[in-house]
């Protein structure tokens, strides 16, 4: 290992995210003084392009700004653009809508779980070395990845970017028959394999480290909060979704293309599966729950290192409810509702596999965009993941310079950034001086 003031550790890119950005890590003697994410991925403009566009066209044009989450901006477009229309769907839409969202959150989780995050606990550099070892495991990833797309191409119509979304509900509603077939096919299957991934994570090997940020996380009084509720945080702080501008503040950042969020009177924050599950715990399904316990969750968590750990419980949970709502189903009829133009502001906001992602449109009386308002969950979380490995590489300027760039792209991939979200990592450089 070097002591050499003027040490420095450089990645040309951090492997196992969504997108492009760099951390740069200034050491002064003995203590680390600065941290930045630096992410350089290019701004895409949606809220700029979404002006002067129809009401009806957000959740085509959202649904392209990601590959992993295109259901969470489907459904945050929809319910604002509903709301400044003063339509609220039918109840059976809305379960249909939720149940697209747990095929979403079965495929994010399991994306991440297994292909992005596993290989760091157990020592490995990716997935297709791990797989040499522990085949079964990954192959068992894959099933659960498998089911959560066959929800989504079944009822999206394809597994990326769906198209069977729309303003007021679906083009095309699925059969009962069809629903129940991918219940019995795939999803009891996939149902079994969270179980097993609950408790083979659970036995990773965590490093000692908590957080201390305020907690952020849409809350609703009858279930787990996946498409709906209001926010809430750890400090108990609440506030409707359409009030979210006067509690969320963006700054922008002189070495980030992604905006940073805070909030009003108490600065950085977290929101994602941490904050879900500990706002949330007791929202859970009986199965969900009782693998929380034996997996070692207790009513709140706090180390971001488990968070692979409350993933798995969100999967046991997402599809014991997707089994669920195809119990009850009925085809809604019709599948969607007429949304005629109105002037007016709309605010929605739903959980993202990531984190809260809120939406905002203004509309005149002829449905035409005038201003749209998008804020992501990693967006929100970059001053937390700032400050969270300033602590951790604090407490590890010991090690040498690949044990130390490996550990802190493992910190990272904790909370399972996306960046091309959060643009609208990871070059590693850490300056000791």
């Amino acid at each position: 290992m070097s002591h050499r003031n003027d040490r420095s550790l450089r990645v040309g890119a951090l492997a196992r995210v969504e997108g492009e950005g760099a951390m740069h890590v200034r050491v002064d003697g003995a203590t680390v003084t600065d941290v930045q994410l630096r992410i350089y991925e290019p701004p895409r403009f949606f809220e700029a392009f979404l002006r002067g566009r129809g009401h009806l066209e957000p959740p085509d044009i959202t649904a392209r700004i990601c590959g992993i989450c295109p259901v969470a901006y489907q459904m945050s477009a929809c319910l604002a653009i509903e709301d400044a229309c003063g339509v609220r769907v039918s109840e059976p839409v809305a379960e249909l809508r939720r149940l697209l969202y747990c095929g979403e959150w079965v495929a994010s989780h399991a994306l991440h779980v297994y292909l992005l995050h596993a290989p760091d606990f157990l020592g490995y550099p990716g997935v297709v070395e791990m797989a040499r070892d522990h085949r079964a495991a990954v192959e068992r990833g894959l099933a659960l990845k498998k089911a959560g797309n066959a929800i989504l191409e079944l009822i999206g119509g394809r597994a990326i970017h769906p198209i069977n979304v729309r303003v007021g509900g679906f083009y095309h509603a699925p059969s009962s028959g069809e629903l129940r077939a991918l219940a019995r096919d795939t999803l009891r299957p996939a149902l079994d394999h969270a179980f097993a991934t609950v408790d083979w994570v659970a036995g990773f090997p965590f490093p000692d480290f908590t957080i201390d940020h305020e907690l952020l996380a849409l809350t609703d009084p009858d279930r787990y909060p996946i498409d709906r509720g209001e926010p809430r945080t750890s400090a108990g702080r609440s506030f409707r979704v359409r009030d979210f501008e006067h509690h969320i503040v963006e700054t922008q950042a002189a070495h980030s293309t992604a905006l940073h969020a805070a909030l009003t009177g108490a600065g950085k924050y977290l929101t994602g599966p941490l904050a879900r599950y500990t706002l949330n715990h007791a929202a859970l399904s009986p199965p969900a729950r009782r693998a929380a316990t034996a997996a070692g969750l207790g009513e709140r968590c706090d180390n971001p290192f488990r968070s692979i750990v409350v993933r798995a419980v969100e999967m046991v949970y997402a599809l014991d409810e997707a089994l669920r709502i195809i119990e009850a189903y009925e085809p809604p009829a019709p599948p969607h509702l007429a949304v005629p133009p109105h002037a007016g502001i709309g605010y929605g906001a739903t959980e993202a596999p990531r984190g809260t992602l809120f939406h905002r449109y203004e509309l005149d009386a002829a449905g035409t965009i005038v201003s749209a308002r998008i804020v992501p969950p990693t967006a929100q979380n970059q001053p937390s993941i700032e400050d969270d490995l300033r602590r951790y590489v604090q407490d590890r300027l010991d090690l040498d310079d690949e044990r130390l760039t490996s550990e802190c792209e493992q910190a990272i991939r904790n909370y399972d950034p996306c960046i091309s979200c959060a643009t609208h990592f990871l070059d590693l450089t850490v300056e000791r001086r």
